[in-house]
């Protein structure tokens, strides 16, 4: 790490992390002391807005660092994610000792070289990640760690102190106004969320209430065969002719998720009597109850496993996804069969019970407006959300480029 990542401007100077703050590791096992109160500055606290946990000794299961105000927390776990928590005096409102994370190293500055606020958000800057991108040891993905060492020989861009300060200032304007475009993003993301759950309150009739013309209820088990799935198995894992097949995880609302597909052997029984086919109805038995969505042939061969019921339309005069919609408009919306399944440890929908569920039944050509009506407004919800996402890209893209600019004097 003895390359400099750049020229800075006069006055400036590549400077060790180590050089400019110290790394203090004081441990403290709170279980020692059970009635006191302790301030936690967790991982899962961090990635929870920020907030640090007011806890009990006897509520904190492992040992944690002691920590005082005025310091900064930067994350050696899994570095693809970068975690960086200053801590300022005037921020602290509990009497309560402070403790960390082991996860975390506290960087406590050298007032005299390095302001607080400007070690906080250099630490997130590119410059500073790319040199410790390949410093990692231990297990791979999210529990890659960093050596503490690898982190203090780091170089960071240091200008005067006064300099620190308006780039501190800079910054923390500009971060504003993203702050606010984010709101404004999130604020439309949930109208977004609202618009469909709307559509559906709109476009399907309450239960109970009085049905339009040429409409009536039936029960689901008169208009679709409901058949189960059958049980997964470490016997079965282990045979010669895997099939592709279903479990509640690929089951969403409204479509069916194949990125990640198991196997496992069927009898020829079985293959031909739970073989799917499009326009059959996938309803999750356990798992999130009542999940509902449509087969529509993405392969050959597939099957599905016992927490799942295919519903397979009796009639041509059936629409599938005219009650695939309804099945969501019914939990979603109208809560209507909440408390249908059996009272188990785990929730369960039998196919006796989801046989008995009461449905609106239109006629075809009603089915099928409706059908094209909620696929036309979720195009366009799912034009909402790619826009969103988008946005979102570029704002992330925006704060990167700001601290870019910021830690090369160019801000």
């Amino acid at each position: 790490m003895t390359n400099i990542p750049y020229k800075l401007p006069n006055g400036w100077k590549w400077l060790k992390l180590g050089d400019v703050c110290n790394y203090e590791r004081r441990t403290i096992d709170p279980r020692r002391y059970p009635k006191q109160e302790f301030l936690v500055f967790s991982i899962p606290a961090y990635d929870n807005n920020k907030q640090p946990e007011l806890l009990k000794g006897f509520q904190i299961k492992s040992a944690k660092l002691s920590i005082k105000p005025n310091v900064c927390l930067f994350s050696k776990l899994n570095p693809r994610i970068p975690r960086v928590w200053v801590i300022k005096g005037d921020e602290i409102f509990s009497e309560a000792q402070m403790l960390t994370s082991t996860e975390f190293m506290p960087l406590i500055p050298n007032p005299q070289l390095i302001d607080l606020d400007y070690l906080g958000m250099v630490l997130l800057s590119k410059s500073f990640l790319i040199q410790l991108q390949l410093e990692v040891s231990g297990a791979t993905g999210s529990r890659q760690r960093l050596k503490p060492q690898s982190v203090l020989e780091a170089l960071i861009p240091l200008p005067p102190l006064e300099e620190q300060k308006r780039i501190v200032a800079r910054i923390e304007e500009l971060m504003t106004r993203i702050k606010e475009a984010r709101k404004l993003r999130q604020e439309s993301k949930e109208k977004t969320e609202l618009l469909w759950q709307s559509a559906l309150a709109e476009t399907f009739p309450k239960p109970g209430t009085q049905l339009p013309n040429g409409w009536k209820w039936v029960k689901l088990g008169e208009i679709f065969e409901v058949q189960q799935g059958v049980s997964m198995s470490p016997r079965r894992r282990l045979g010669r002719n895997p099939i592709p097949f279903l479990r509640t995880s690929n089951i969403l609302w409204g479509s069916i998720d194949l990125s990640s597909i198991d196997e496992m052997d069927f009898t020829d029984e079985e293959v031909k009597k739970l073989c799917l086919q499009p326009g059959d109805l996938l309803v999750c038995e356990g798992g999130e109850v009542g999940r509902t969505a449509i087969w529509e042939g993405q392969l050959p061969l597939v099957l599905y496993q016992n927490h799942i019921h295919r519903l397979r339309r009796f009639s041509d005069q059936i629409e599938p996804r005219f009650f695939m919609y309804w099945m969501q408009a019914a939990y979603q919306v109208f809560q209507h069969y909440q408390g249908a399944e059996s009272r188990t440890a785990i929730p369960n929908l039998s196919g006796s019970r989801l046989k008995q569920f009461i449905v609106p039944f239109p006629p075809l050509e009603e089915q099928k407006r409706i059908v094209v009506h909620l696929q036309a407004l979720q195009e366009k919800i799912k034009s909402l959300k790619e826009s969103q996402t988008h946005t979102e890209t570029k704002l992330k893209e925006l704060e990167n480029s700001i601290l870019d600019k910021a830690f090369k004097g160019e801000l």
